[in-house]
């Protein structure tokens, strides 16, 4: 029997929101679904891995960072006979932490996704994106410290991976899990993901199944 994955190539774009209210709608006709959110620093390669667990081209990469700047929402599916028929939710949200996209969009995003978090149902799950080389940074914890750890499930991914090339960065970042772990009660689990190598992708995928299978 052939294990459950995410099927390649069926998320399909449903709709983009930049404003609140059509957030809020959206989740009061939406409590009881289940999704995967989506949310990082600029430019840490969150449509990238995005890519490459629902099929390229899902999600648009740019090397400009703040590129996407609204909420956009896709279904997709999983495979096997016991999810057919059954659509998920995929949620790729604006990225934090970039200068210039807060100096024009700050206040927008902060209104934008302090509603999406607010209303957010508890069947989504939020995955948090940080550049293995640059991890936990200021904007990083002061998302955290936003966040209702009471209110919300969080997967914190270290994607680009395969950017640290020497074993002390490696030993560096593994010194940091635990303590992050002890400040970030909310984070449930930690992966090591590189989007360019798929390092870490096959497990991540399988624990999203997981989830979203409970």
């Amino acid at each position: 029997m052939s294990k459950t994955q995410i099927k390649k190539g069926s998320a399909k774009f449903i709709r983009a929101f930049d404003g609140p209210e059509k957030v809020i709608q959206w989740w009061d006709h939406n409590p009881e679904t289940r999704g995967l959110a989506f949310v990082g620093r600029s430019n840490v390669g969150k449509s990238s891995l995005i890519n490459s667990l629902f099929g390229a081209k899902t999600a648009r990469t740019s090397k400009t960072p703040g590129r996407t700047q609204a909420v956009n929402i896709f279904t997709f599916e999983l495979t096997g006979e016991n999810n057919q028929d059954k659509l998920y939710y995929l949620y790729d949200l604006p990225g934090y932490g970039h200068a210039q996209v807060n100096k024009a969009m700050g206040r927008n995003w902060q209104v934008l996704m302090d509603t999406f978090f607010r209303y957010m149902n508890p069947h989504t799950l939020l995955l948090n994106l940080q550049d293995a080389r640059h991890p936990n940074q200021e904007t990083d914890q002061s998302f955290y410290d936003y966040i209702n750890p009471e209110e919300v499930e969080i997967y914190l991914l270290f994607n680009k991976i395969d950017k640290l090339k020497k074993q002390k960065e490696r030993a560096a970042l593994n010194k940091l899990k635990p303590a992050i772990l002890e400040r970030y009660k909310h984070v449930k689990q930690i992966f090591y993901t590189s989007a360019e190598k798929k390092t870490g992708v096959d497990e991540l995928e399988m624990s999203l199944i997981n989830y979203l299978q409970r």
